[in-house]
């Protein structure tokens, strides 16, 4: 009799989403992208922004690759039609 083979299940890699300071965007609009896009507090959303601002570049949270990716390019068709530079990256966690 043949024994049952169980597939090893494994959580889903995690993306990191940064957000990257420019000279241009502002702060308030930064807070905004993270609290409609990323569902940030006013709180979180104000410490990650000061990240941004003074360490050059802050995470906004960790997803999955397809999340992730849809969360960036969210957040820079919001930017381009607000008229900011502001840039989004992933990398895997």
């Amino acid at each position: 009799m043949l024994s049952a083979i169980r597939p090893e299940t494994r959580k889903p890699k995690l993306y990191k989403v940064w957000l990257l300071n420019d000279d241009y965007t502002t702060m308030e609009f930064v807070m905004q992208v993270l609290e409609s896009i990323f569902n940030k507090s006013p709180a979180e959303a104000h410490r990650i922004m000061m990240q941004v601002h003074t360490q050059g570049r802050g995470v906004c949270g960790g997803y999955s690759y397809e999340v992730a990716e849809t969360k960036v390019a969210t957040t820079l068709d919001l930017a381009r039609r607000e008229g900011f530079p502001l840039q989004a990256t992933l990398e895997e966690e």
